[in-house]
């Protein structure tokens, strides 16, 4: 029988943590077999600013997917973001010493290999090395370039950069929390495989993530990323504004945000009022909607203005590089009533929210089809697509336990799942493709790098 290929993604995010673990069905969708959710302590704009406290809140997401699903959770998939991160495009190129022999993976190893050294500033570090398009002796857009012939092999590449600081702490907070780190993403990236459509990348396509502490961005054309931004601004500083503007507490103005909120002023009429009860025992606030949603508006005005301003830095505006497909928002700031009509007013471009319901199984619940989880969804996929095993079922331990209570057992049946998970691993790589090998290579080196800084810090 066919071993169970269980995944796990999760995403740290400034006001809320999720651990989802999932699996493919026989339907090729992913079946979301439990999720935790916590409140984010210790996060700010997708930076870790409290260890103790960010460690707490994995375990709560961590304890409470595990309960959900019955299953016993080994490793990660994690999301990185914050405003730390920057992109950059660089092109290289090597000479092969035998033009003669065809292009191999190796190449393109090397290739990639010069790409990492490249010199970055003082305390950062390359996260992806994403490959645009390929060269081959003058010949250009060249997209798979392994068995064809050449002396000269030229790459354009999308290169992420990060704090490495911010990323090693995000390292120690998974590491404490009792599980390993089997990967690392971006999170706009794992964002748009969630709630992007390969026709939507072709034709040019923003996805942009409103999260409570950055919006994060990512533009696709020609089905290859192209640009990738972190704003520092998300969720959170609406709800700041509101309660400074409202002389409101944050709990309330979070309500008010969700439940009454709109990103257009013209919605509401002058005699909407909503009243919130005073704190002990003081009198109740009567609020205008109208005047709530001119708070809202003028914030969520700077944050898309911010965004345009990435798409147009990207070049949206020469013909080459229009995204015919828009925009698409995600994220939960994207459900806040009327951003769409905003983003299309201030953008001129066509906009959807972006649900991660087309790759899960028909039975999957409401909740997890939101905009909310589109970033989960996609650290699952991505686990799946890098084959790991995460996790398994919680009765297999168990019963173990009842015939000898030596810890013994259960590592030898942890063992045989990391030796077949290799044996699959290396089917799986057989079948490969340029891109995929050149993201799966670095993430192993990448990951490592961070286990070995880890261990070598205890």
């Amino acid at each position: 029988m066919e071993k169970e290929n269980i995944a796990v993604g999760l995403d740290i995010g400034t006001t809320k943590i999720v651990a989802m673990i999932g699996k493919k069905n026989e339907y090729g969708k992913l079946e979301i077999l439990g999720v935790g959710k916590s409140k984010s302590l210790g996060v700010a704009r997708g930076v870790v600013n409290n260890i103790t406290q960010t460690i707490q809140s994995i375990q709560q997401a961590i304890i409470e997917a595990e309960e959900n699903s019955g299953y016993k959770i080994n490793d990660v998939v994690v999301g990185i973001a914050g405003q730390h991160i920057r992109s950059i495009q660089h092109t290289d190129y090597i000479s092969r010493s035998n033009p003669e022999e065809v292009i191999s993976g190796k190449d393109i190893q090397l290739l990639i290999d010069q790409v990492n050294k490249l010199a970055m500033l003082p305390g950062e570090e390359i996260i992806h090395v994403l490959p645009q398009e390929f060269k081959i002796d003058g010949q250009s857009e060249i997209k798979e370039p392994i068995g064809m012939y050449g002396g000269r092999l030229e790459a354009s590449f999308h290169v992420v950069v990060g704090q490495a600081s911010s990323i090693r702490n995000v390292g120690r907070c998974i590491q404490s929390s009792g599980i390993e780190l089997s990967g690392l993403t971006l999170e706009p990236l794992a964002s748009s495989d969630a709630v992007l459509s390969q026709e939507e990348k072709e034709a040019g396509v923003a996805l942009i993530d409103i999260g409570g502490g950055t919006t994060d961005l990512a533009i696709f054309k020609d089905g290859i990323i192209r640009h990738t931004a972190v704003i520092p601004f998300g969720g959170n500083v609406i709800t700041d504004d509101i309660k400074e503007g409202c002389s409101i507490i944050e709990k309330q103005a979070e309500l008010l945000k969700t439940k009454f909120g709109s990103a257009w002023p013209g919605e509401n009429k002058d005699n909407e009022i909503v009243s919130i009860p005073g704190l002990r025992g003081r009198e109740p606030k009567e609020i205008s909607l109208k005047n709530l949603s001119k708070i809202i508006h003028a914030r969520v005005v700077e944050i898309i203005e911010q965004v345009y301003a990435e798409i147009k830095s990207y070049g949206h505006e020469e013909s080459k590089k229009k995204l015919i497909a828009g925009i698409v928002l995600t994220g939960g700031g994207s459900q806040l009533n009327h951003i769409k009509q905003l983003v299309e007013y201030i953008t001129g471009m066509d906009t959807r929210i972006g649900y991660p319901n087309e790759h899960l199984a028909g039975n999957s619940s409401e909740v997890i089809s939101s905009p909310l989880y589109a970033t989960a969804v996609g650290l699952v996929m991505n686990s799946i697509a890098n084959n790991t095993q995460s996790a398994y079922k919680l009765e297999l331990r168990d019963t173990f336990k009842e015939v000898k209570p030596v810890a013994q057992p259960v590592a030898e049946v942890e063992e045989s799942v990391v030796v077949e998970h290799h044996v699959e691993e290396k089917k799986a790589k057989d079948n490969e493709t340029t891109g995929e090998k050149i993201k799966r290579s670095f993430f192993d080196k990448y990951v490592d790098k961070i286990k070995d800084f880890l261990d070598n810090a205890e």
